[in-house]
């Protein structure tokens, strides 16, 4: 048996297996092998101890496995099964897991295994309305203005004055919606006033409220701020932006990713200049709420309670001042891509299916979206809320209350009330604690079910995809030691429940490993991320979708990519095509090879050309520079050419599918 936090798994063979020199062994003839998996209440005697590092099933004692049942309390478990000779009791001395790992945070995934002791740190930074943090991470580029005068536009709400840089003219920090503080915290966003004097857009704004201490700050923006509603634009630097507009520029608005409770749109990464040079597009990037400050329900009154979505809403009014004001920077409104990773592409998705979304945008690039990690529901999310409210000491109807909390409170009652959540055996919720729910009137159902129904605006083109090993930077951040095989099998089973089985026989003979995080990163990757990307593809092109799909499968040779995360080293983990589709290692210090300074052009060509006509491959208005790229045809995702996929790696091309037969298993399984 095994306790783990709250849950206990008790395996229980039917006849005895005898255990030499620390392996499970299975020699002897068995009748069957019964794994039970309950909760039970959390105490202070449920304690956890050191794991047996060398305990591991082989597969013939995988085998053995006849049945999994599954029970969802202790009464239950006693009132199905006969008396077990093992003492229920002494759980804690079998086999155990540890409940706490490092603190790591990879693209704002704060993996916190024990309930964190925030106020210290918090005090420290100084969090109370804006946080100040020196990071390496987010340094200046160094780039020189290059103008002898800079760049202003007038707006429908007034003047801005950007800065010409070597690639683009830049507009930071531009307003589009008021500052949601006050009363204007847990509400919609409010349209901003105009203005009568040149807005200064030269310098980037405060990124949103998100944990900036401890080994937190390191991934985080310089300044952080309830006051962060703010946008960047990035127009190709050969427009003139003093003369009349000739030939509008279709625009592209990224979404930045981070769980929902992090990252920044001014970050480096992000930095717009270069592809949006490349490829004659408008760029925008914008801030939104996040954790608690964007997503927090406590009821469905927003006269007396958070509704959530904030963070949905304030994307949203991101888009529509796109609409009324991007062509003031030589962007085309009727012609605006969406393109996002992450989190950000649950976003993306999520105005897929938003009817008020729907005149927005026109095209959709979706990368590393977890398809299979379901959006919470109303119930789920209001238990959060009501946990974050116990924690302030205000109701959680009391909305004068709660929107008196200083910022310091609520990161601190957000990262407590998250931290209670995080289960080891509820391996899916570390991906996201906060984030949007399904309010059923924003957001109706789940995002991979509106795309197998046909409840999406289908009739716009879509690129999607995933980098080969999306689950590297999950699985090794939440276990910072050796998984054995024993370890994997419980977990496996805890997650995936009567599946287990059939996924255990599925990968353990492909998986040899001593180490089993090797194949617990790959079924995290096929089951979350590649496997219900492929099923979506085929479901949008079902009903008439006009779909691109890509694996991004090259491994950066830069580890500067990976600070901090070495086991990323030598992998393409989650965010890997990043640097190479903003080509932006000039902003970020890293250094590509030829090689891969050729992949990183040719993506920006690729996203840049959907931009511009829907179609990655169209030659009709690439620039001259992405002629000069030479991109291999990435075929149309289509049955009769069978399923043909672009794998962008040196060098890229196209072939049919990826990983499929164990695509195909996923797919029969039908459990995303």
């Amino acid at each position: 048996m095994v306790l783990f936090g709250t849950t206990l798994i008790v395996v229980t063979l039917h006849s005895m297996m005898p255990i030499v020199s620390g392996r499970l062994k299975s020699e002897t003839q068995q009748t069957g092998t019964r794994i039970m998996i309950f909760n039970i209440p959390n105490t202070e005697h449920n304690k956890t101890h050191e794991s047996l590092d060398d305990v591991f099933l082989d597969e013939p004692a995988l085998n053995s496995f006849k049945s999994l049942e599954f029970y969802a309390s202790a009464d239950e478990f006693s009132r199905n099964t006969v008396a077990e000779s093992t003492d229920m009791h002494s759980v804690a001395d079998s086999i155990s897991t540890r409940t706490e790992c490092d603190q790591i945070n990879c693209e704002g995934k704060n993996i916190v295994h024990k309930e964190p002791e925030m106020d210290e740190n918090l005090n420290k930074v100084g969090c109370d309305g804006e946080c100040i943090i020196n990071s390496l991470d987010n340094t200046s580029d160094g780039l020189e203005d290059t103008s002898s005068g800079d760049p202003v536009v007038v707006t429908h709400l007034g003047r801005v004055r950007g800065r010409t840089l070597d690639k683009a003219n830049v507009f930071y920090g531009i307003p589009y919606a008021d500052p949601p503080v006050g009363d204007k915290r847990w509400a919609p966003p409010s349209s901003v006033s105009p203005w009568t004097y040149t807005y200064d857009a030269t310098f980037p704004r405060p990124a949103c409220m998100q944990v900036c201490a401890g080994e937190f700050s390191r991934m985080c923006p310089p300044k952080v701020s309830e006051d962060c509603l703010y946008l960047n634009v990035f127009v190709p630097v050969s427009i003139n932006l003093s003369l009349p507009i000739v030939t509008a520029l279709p625009v592209m608005v990224w979404i930045h990713g981070g769980d929902f409770i992090a990252g920044s749109a001014s970050k480096p990464l992000y930095d717009g200049r270069f592809i949006s040079n490349y490829s004659n597009t408008v760029v925008v990037n914008m801030e939104y709420r996040l954790g608690a400050f964007g997503f927090l329900v406590t009821g469905k009154d927003p006269e007396s309670s958070a509704v959530g979505n904030y963070g949905i809403l304030d994307q949203q009014a991101a888009l529509r001042w796109v609409q009324e004001n991007i062509a003031a920077f030589g962007g085309d409104p009727n012609k605006v891509t969406l393109f996002s990773e992450s989190a950000g592409a649950q976003s993306v998705c999520l105005h897929l299916m938003m009817q008020s979304s729907e005149y927005l945008f026109r095209h959709a690039a979706i990368q590393s979206l977890p398809f299979s990690l379901p959006l919470k529901t109303r119930w789920d999310a209001m238990k959060l809320g009501w946990d974050f409210a116990k924690l302030t000491n205000c109701s959680a109807f009391d909305l004068p209350c709660l929107r008196s909390l200083s910022s310091h409170d609520v990161l601190n009652a957000q990262v407590k009330s998250g931290s209670k959540i995080i289960n080891p055996f509820r391996f899916l919720e570390v991906f996201e604690t906060w984030g949007p729910f399904i309010d059923g009137e924003l957001i109706q159902e789940q995002p991979i079910t509106a795309f197998q129904t046909g409840h999406w605006q289908s009739y716009k083109p879509v690129i999607l995809g995933t980098t080969s090993e999306e689950g590297v930077t999950f699985v090794y951040s939440v276990f910072n030691r050796s998984v054995s095989t024993l370890e994997c099998v419980l977990y496996t089973a805890a997650i995936f429940k009567q599946h287990a089985l059939k996924i255990l026989h599925k990968y353990i003979p492909f998986y040899q490993n001593q180490d089993k995080r090797v194949m617990l990163s790959q079924i995290v990757t096929d089951y979350m991320f590649l496997c219900p990307t492929r099923c979506s593809a085929r479901s949008g092109v079902r009903v008439g979708g006009a779909v691109w799909l890509y694996v991004f499968d090259h491994a950066p040779s830069d580890h500067n990519i990976w600070a901090g995360l070495p086991f990323c080293y030598n992998r393409t983990c989650h965010g890997a095509e990043l640097p190479f589709l903003f080509d932006s290692a000039p902003s970020t210090n890293f250094t590509l090879t030829p090689q891969e300074t050729l992949l990183a052009n040719r993506m920006a060509c690729y996203w840049g050309t959907f931009a511009h006509t829907g179609d990655p491959n169209s030659r009709r208005e690439q620039t001259h520079f992405c002629t000069q790229q030479r991109l291999p045809v990435w075929p149309r995702y289509t049955a009769p050419e069978g399923w043909p996929i672009l794998n962008l790696t040196l060098p890229s091309h196209p072939q049919h599918g990826d990983r499929d037969h164990f695509c195909d298993f996923w797919d029969r399984l039908d459990i995303y």
